[in-house]
C-alpha cells in the first residue's frame, strides 16, 4: 500500500486559490488597439463563429496538475510492503574489541599469510556476527578510552562494517578494560529484558581508565550482565634480528588472571585465542548461547516514491515556462 509521511501537508493544496483571492490584481496596462471591420481574418486564432475569443484553459490545467504533484511529492509518499517477520531470539550482544597498539602484533595465520591480531578479529568475528541471527548485536571499541561504535541493533550487516573499518590506536594505545565493561553495562541496562551478554577481547592488561575491571564485574554481575572473555595472543613466536631467530612470548602482557576473575564473576567464561582456529572454535562455543525468546517483531519494507510526482510535476512547469517565453 501507499502512504505519505508528512500527510498533513496537503493542508497546501488550496494556497494558489488563497493567494488569487487574498493579493491585489495586477495593475492593467494600456495597450494599443487596432480597429478592422469584423473578425474573420482572426478566425484562426482562436475565434468563434459568433465572433468571440474562447480562453484556452489548458495552460491552468497543467499548473494546477504541476502543484499537485508537487504537494504529492512534499508529503513524501512511500511504498509498504507485506509485514515481515523477525526471528528475534531476546539475546543483547555486545562485542568489546581492544584496539591498542599491541594489537598490531602479526603472530596470527590466516590463509598461510602472517596477519596482526586485529585482522584475526575482524575476520573470525565478522563471521560470528553473520551468524547471529535474530540478536541484537553492539559494537564497543577501546585502547586508552571506550566508545560505542554501534548501538544495539538488529542491523548486522552495519555492525560487521564498523568493525571492518577499525583500526589500529583509533581508541588510544593503552588499555581501558574496566571502562569498557562499564559503558557495556550502561548500554545493556537500557534493555532491561533478555540475555544480555558482552563478549570482550583484548591482548592485555588494564593500564588505563577510571574503572578497575572487577569493580567494573561486579556492576555487571549485579546487572544481569554475562562476560566472556577472551584472551588474544599467540604462546611463542619466533623473532628473526641481526643476532639471529630468538623464540619469544609476545603474550607477556596478557593478564590472564583479571580475565578470568570477571568471567567468574559475572558467571561467563575465559577462553585463550593463540591462534586463528582457535579464536574460531571460541566463537562456535559461544554460537550456542541458549536464547530467551521474545515476542515476534515485524517490520514492513519502505521504498520512497516521492522523486516520481516531483520529476513530472517540473516536466510541466518547464513546458509552462517554455510556452509563456515562446508567446507573443
Amino acid at each position: 500500500m501507499i502512504g505519505f509521511d508528512w500527510p498533513w501537508l496537503f493542508l497546501l493544496l488550496p494556497l494558489p486559490l488563497l493567494v488569487l483571492r487574498l493579493l491585489p490584481p495586477a495593475d492593467e496596462t494600456e495597450e494599443a488597439a487596432l480597429r478592422v471591420p469584423d473578425l474573420a481574418p482572426f478566425a484562426g486564432d482562436g475565434a468563434t463563429k459568433a465572433g468571440s475569443f474562447k480562453p484556452r484553459r489548458w495552460p491552468l490545467w497543467l499548473a494546477s496538475l504541476a502543484w499537485l504533484l508537487l504537494v504529492i511529492a512534499a508529503a513524501r509518499p512511500v511504498w509498504l510492503g507485506e509485514p515481515i517477520e523477525l526471528p528475534v531470539s531476546g539475546r543483547d550482544l555486545m562485542l568489546a574489541v581492544d584496539l591498542s597498539g599491541s594489537m598490531q602484533t602479526r603472530d596470527f595465520v590466516i590463509d598461510g599469510k602472517a596477519v596482526s591480531r586485529l585482522t584475526a578479529i575482524k575476520k573470525i568475528a565478522g563471521d560470528f556476527i553473520k551468524r547471529r541471527v535474530g540478536d541484537r548485536i553492539g559494537l564497543i571499541l577501546f585502547g586508552s578510552k571506550a566508545y560505542v561504535q554501534a548501538p544495539l541493533t538488529f542491523d548486522r550487516t552495519t555492525v560487521n562494517t564498523l568493525l571492518q573499518q577499525s583500526a589500529i590506536g583509533l581508541a588510544g594505545d593503552q588499555t581501558a578494560i574496566g571502562d569498557a565493561i562499564g559503558l557495556a553495562v550502561k548500554r545493556l541496562a537500557q534493555h532491561p529484558h533478555g540475555n544480555k551478554v558482552l563478549i570482550l577481547l583484548t591482548d592485555g592488561g588494564n593500564d588505563a581508565g577510571e574503572v578497575s575491571p572487577l569493580e567494573a564485574a561486579k556492576l555487571a554481575a549485579q546487572a544481569g550482565m554475562t562476560i566472556y572473555t577472551i584472551g588474544v595472543g599467540a604462546d611463542e613466536m619466533l623473532v628473526h634480528s641481526f643476532f639471529g631467530t630468538q623464540r619469544i612470548n609476545p603474550s607477556s602482557d596478557l593478564d590472564e588472571k583479571t580475565l578470568r576473575a570477571i568471567a567468574a564473576i559475572t558467571g561467563g567464561r575465559y577462553f585463550r585465542a593463540s591462534d586463528s582456529e582457535g579464536l574460531n572454535r571460541i566463537y562456535a562455543i559461544l554460537d550456542k548461547l541458549q536464547p530467551i525468546d521474545h515476542a515476534p517483531q515485524t517490520f514492513r519494507p519502505r521504498r520512497t516514491l516521492f522523486y516520481w510526482p516531483l520529476a513530472f510535476s517540473l516536466l510541466l512547469a518547464a513546458a509552462l515556462l517554455l510556452r509563456a517565453q515562446g508567446s507573443p
